[in-house]
């Protein structure tokens, strides 16, 4: 359970594929996504993937759905806008939060890309402290891939002086720990799962036969890792094409938060 002790802040982070709300089962099914999530009592969530928009007329959006389903803050990031709907990527908090930026990664396309990969950054208000927290989905293309890995280390977003201690990189990176973009990542920041003290990293996609470790959570020095690992339930096998990857860390609460996050809150660069 989240709780707070003489070490610090205890939270419990979430990183999802929601792959649409399409299951392995190849139904639509936004409510059963929200129990997975539920399931692990996260105190923050990061999505990919994510679809607004109604499945039947007159019924709620179904990120909204989720989120109330939740109790929980939601911001949404659009990659992809077709017929109305939109895709993206999302973060949702128990604490309160606000967007700290919102973007597009660096395309090598040369044509226009049908999915423009994005980042987003949110600070999340933790006991009046704040925890930076940044979702992204990259590239299937590996050049492509490490553009966008440098480009999430560099100034504008994990070496911004904004984001300080303590700072979570985290989504689907499709990277797996073999390939060059994961290593900028982990000689940079630390994985969470290399962190676990509890077991070896496992894949986290596919969920019908999981071989690749493609979906990651990176954090900075100030943050203990307590246990991370892939969330294997009966009903995540079925809820999407990966399986989402649950860590609980520990924030101290006597790590100098620098930087000036809170101050610019409010101006959020949005595409």
């Amino acid at each position: 359970m989240k709780h707070s002790d003489k070490q610090g802040r205890v939270l419990r982070i979430l990183t999802y594929n929601v792959h649409r709300w399409l299951g392995t089962d190849r139904k639509i099914d936004p409510e059963r996504i929200s129990d997975v999530i539920a399931s692990c009592e996260p105190d923050i969530v990061a999505l990919q993937e994510v679809r607004v928009g109604k499945i039947d007329k007159g019924k709620a959006d179904q990120a909204a759905v989720v989120a109330d389903r939740l109790g929980m803050e939601l911001h949404f990031q659009p990659t992809i806008r077709i017929l109305g709907e939109q895709y993206g990527i999302a973060v949702l908090s128990r604490h309160p939060s606000q967007v700290v930026k919102s973007g597009r990664l660096p395309s090598l396309s040369p044509g226009p890309a049908f999915e423009k990969r994005s980042a987003l950054w949110v600070a999340v208000d933790v006991d009046g402290h704040p925890v930076q927290v940044v979702n992204a989905h990259l590239s299937l293309r590996s050049r492509e891939r490490r553009a966008q890995a440098a480009a999430l280390l560099g100034s504008e977003w994990i070496g911004h002086p904004d984001c300080a201690e303590p700072a979570i990189l985290l989504g689907d990176f499709n990277a797996p720990p073999y390939s060059r973009s994961y290593r900028l990542f982990a000689g940079r920041m630390r994985d969470a799962q290399l962190s676990n003290p509890s077991g070896e990293p496992q894949p986290t996609f596919h969920t019908r036969a999981p071989v690749l470790r493609l979906d990651h959570m990176f954090v900075t020095s100030s943050i203990e890792v307590m246990s991370a690992a892939p969330v294997r339930t009966a009903l995540a096998r079925v809820a999407s094409d990966h399986f989402p990857l649950l860590a609980e860390v520990r924030v101290s609460s006597r790590s100098r938060i620098v930087g000036t996050a809170h101050a610019h809150l409010g101006e959020a660069e949005l595409l």
